[in-house]
């Protein structure tokens, strides 16, 4: 199950929320299929002003995005194109919502998940 988090600058994400769930949903759904729709998770997290920084700089044009991904995504033959298409889909969809200028501030982190350690609905 694809789950991602993401912290945002308060002020940017205020308002944009319905509109960066979508969009962020669209990016996962891109990459892995439209099979992954009902079991993509999405929490974001706002940041207030003085809390992001960058280089030692508080900065209100960073996100940080973490993806949770099963594990076995690493071990596909195509697993270095799906990690890019993944990096590139989840910050254009952030960049698209919130503005240009957030993405050379935009980290995107895939975590990796053995099957046996990731639970839905307590299964």
């Amino acid at each position: 199950m694809p789950h991602l988090t993401a912290h945002l600058p308060d002020t940017r994400l205020a308002g944009n929320e319905p509109e960066l769930v979508t969009a962020l949903t669209e990016a996962i759904v891109g990459v892995y299929g439209e099979w992954a729709r009902p079991l993509v998770s999405i929490r974001l997290s706002g940041v207030p002003a003085g809390r992001f920084a960058q280089g030692g700089v508080p900065v209100d044009t960073g996100a940080s995005v973490t993806l949770g991904v099963r594990s076995g995504v690493f071990e596909r033959p195509d697993a270095a194109e799906i990690t890019a298409r993944l990096g590139a889909a989840l910050t254009d969809a952030i960049t698209s919502v919130l503005g240009e200028e957030l993405r050379p501030g935009t980290m995107v982190e895939l975590l990796a998940s053995p099957p046996e350690r990731t639970f839905v609905g307590g299964r």
